[in-house]
């Protein structure tokens, strides 16, 4: 498989033959306001613009959208994308959604769903911790497997939960993509993964590498890449754990 983290938790993963464009997420760069009660307000979002041009990613067999928020699927990608691709998303409520806006193959995803010989399962998560979530709402992410690949797990927007060990227990995945961050409102606890969230899904996953997006692009992610990357070399992760820049490629 090869997984390219295109900008914040926007990838292109080819996996056993096929093309998957994750979340897209295609804004220019400070074209939106930042999200209302967060830290940051002086910044607009996004604050980097694509490191490539969005014709690049457009080569894909299938869409997958975790949940609806704009950082993940966004009106230029609405735009963008051609309207007969097969999009998955994470319920019939945002497939119905989805549909509204002219697409006309979008299928939610279950547990599991065949793409061709590709097996997708849906997994849970939370995206953040307690009141919290009657605002950030129900969120999802998706495990890939096929005989010929490793199997991989895209974690999406969430924090360490029960979901998360409850997908790793339940998948052994060898690959875990996570939504690192550590997105904040001004109330409430971060409601993506930090250091410390990161650290405990590979202790809970030692054998898997995981790879930390979802960094540098918001007004409200707290976490950079330096501030992790030293953490991780504090616990003597470099290397296992990855945090890929934007436009960068790992293959498995």
């Amino acid at each position: 498989m090869n997984i390219r983290l295109i900008r914040n938790a926007t990838l292109v993963v080819e996996f056993a033959g096929k093309r998957f464009l994750i979340d897209p997420f295609f804004a220019d760069k400070e074209s939106m306001p930042a999200f209302p009660n967060t830290p940051n307000q002086d910044r607009a979002n996004p604050l980097v613009g694509l490191p490539i041009a969005v014709g690049e990613v457009m080569d894909v067999d299938a869409v997958i959208v975790t949940h609806l928020h704009p950082d993940h699927f966004d009106e230029a990608a609405i735009h963008a994308l051609p309207k007969e691709l097969k999009v998955f998303a994470q319920n019939e409520k945002d497939a119905g959604t989805i549909r509204e806006k002219g697409f006309l193959d979008v299928e939610a995803l279950g547990e599991p769903t065949l793409f061709t010989e590709i097996e997708l399962v849906k997994t849970s998560g939370q995206h953040g911790r307690g009141e919290i979530t009657q605002l950030t709402g129900e969120v999802s992410g998706v495990v890939m497997k096929h005989s010929d690949e490793q199997s991989l797990y895209i974690a999406g927007d969430t924090v360490w939960c029960a979901d998360v060990e409850a997908a790793i227990a339940t998948h052994r995945p060898e690959v875990i993509v996570v939504n690192a961050g550590a997105a904040q409102f001004l109330e409430g606890g971060p409601i993506t993964m930090t250091n410390e969230d990161i650290l405990r899904t590979h202790q809970a996953a030692p054998e898997a590498k995981v790879i930390a997006v979802h960094m540098e692009s918001l007004n409200h992610c707290l976490l950079t890449r330096d501030e992790l990357s030293e953490f991780l070399e504090e616990n003597n992760l470099s290397g296992i754990i990855l945090v890929p820049e934007d436009g960068e490629s790992l293959e498995f």
